[in-house]
């Protein structure tokens, strides 16, 4: 156990330069006074560590120092094989790049931590997009991920929904972020925070300007906020439904999880036949009308009145569509007989 602590300590320092005791005692949740204990023993180990008192200073390694100890544990030897996603990096323009990185530190391991991360990787493949979704070409995503590297303005050609559906803009990419199988763009717009969709860019130059990107930013943590944004502006109203028990079986496989949750969390108590009314958030009453067709008759609008009448339609214009025909053939059917 105190090997391992030692070995840690030493990374931590060769990966974030000087640290105070208190940081290194939080960092390996141990007391201050074993850090103290630890430094003694990597000062008799022979390691060069300098320590520099005051507010400001704390434990450093001396320069040119490097440990050549990796530390792995056997866990963290076979998540190397979580760490690659060859997909992605060739999208990036970075498959060779990832490949000679895998080569590399799959020689620094020793016989059986390699062995460990064989095993996991022989058994392990990530394929990112859903199902039955095709295969997105993303043909500028270079230009965009160097634009990124670089911190460089990007102007880009953009095909959108709404009118006009083709603009021009000029991007101060942060991150790209894979989700589905699709790359997005993270990218400061006019001194806001946008999303594009990388498939949809019809052009990218790169203007040579550089920008400054925050030192405080988190991608992650954008990218979180920016989805439970778009799950709130995504569903501005809600539809009153009956379902029956089988529509209730269908729900999770027919609508989106958030829309789910939200729904059996406003479910009343089924009544004599079975049937269960709750509050289903909706897009639009456009959407909806699409969208809650896939239930057929296990579902039953109460409410809005406009998208239980444009159902009654629809529901009506396909009875007189199909209607026809089956009487058509049960009639040819009894001519027959």
């Amino acid at each position: 156990m105190r090997a391992g602590r030692l070995v840690s300590l030493i990374l931590l320092l060769q990966a974030r330069g000087r640290m105070t005791a208190d940081a290194l005692a939080a960092e390996l949740e141990v007391s201050v006074r074993t850090v103290y204990r630890d430094i003694e023993a990597l000062h008799g180990a022979g390691v060069p560590l300098h320590g520099e008192p005051g507010h400001d200073g704390g434990y450093r390694l001396l320069p040119g120092y490097r440990t050549q100890l990796t530390g792995l544990t056997g866990d963290e030897a076979a998540a190397l094989a979580l760490s690659m996603l060859p997909a992605a990096a060739a999208d990036l323009g970075l498959g060779p790049a990832a490949a000679g990185a895998a080569t590399k530190l799959r020689a620094a391991l020793t016989d059986d931590l390699r062995a460990r991360a064989d095993h996991v990787q022989h058994r392990l493949h990530i394929d990112l997009p859903n199902w039955y979704d095709e295969q997105h070409d993303h043909p500028l995503l270079a230009p965009v991920a160097d634009a990124l590297w670089r911190q460089r303005r990007l102007r880009v050609g953009y095909r959108r929904w709404e009118a006009p559906q083709e603009v021009t803009r000029v991007l101060e990419p942060f991150g790209l972020v894979l989700k589905g199988g699709r790359w997005y763009v993270v990218a400061r717009v006019d001194g806001q925070m946008r999303t594009y969709k990388v498939a949809n860019l019809l052009s990218a130059v790169a203007t040579g300007e550089r920008f400054e990107r925050p030192d405080g930013f988190d991608l992650a943590a954008h990218w979180r906020r920016y989805l439970d944004d778009f799950a709130e502006r995504r569903h501005t109203g809600t539809a009153t439904v009956r379902l029956s028990a089988e529509g209730l079986r269908r729900l999770p496989d027919l609508c989106a999880p958030a829309v789910t949750r939200a729904a059996l969390s406003s479910a009343g108590p089924p009544d004599a036949g079975g049937r269960v009314e709750l509050t289903l958030p909706i897009e639009s009453v456009d959407h909806a009308h699409g969208e809650l067709l896939r239930f057929g008759t296990d579902l039953e609008v109460l409410a809005p009145p406009e998208l239980r009448a444009r159902l009654a339609a629809t529901a009506a214009g396909l009875a007189a569509r199909y209607g026809s025909r089956i009487d058509c053939g049960v009639e040819n059917t009894s001519s027959g007989s």
